[in-house]
């Protein structure tokens, strides 16, 4: 596997992401900023990781959510 320093993400699986995310913020905010059904309506994992797998546009929004949310951490740290 390719070493990829400058990648933040690298390492990190979605299912890590998407659990981070729900611990922080909680489904309720996840599916306000980022309007996907699997946020919604019967939110899980298993939902999210399915359609974030297929859907390119929806998974690099929940990326960038949770880069912020390592940043906001990061920053008051």
């Amino acid at each position: 596997m390719e070493s990829q320093p400058n990648n933040p993400l690298h390492g990190i699986k979605l299912e890590q992401i998407i659990n981070d995310l729900v611990a922080h913020y909680g489904w309720e905010y996840m599916g306000y900023t980022v309007n996907i059904k699997c946020f919604t309506s019967n939110p899980s994992v298993k939902s999210s990781l399915k359609f974030l797998r297929r859907t390119p546009w929806a998974r690099t929004k929940v990326e960038a959510m949770y880069l912020q949310m390592l940043q906001n951490r990061k920053n008051k740290e």
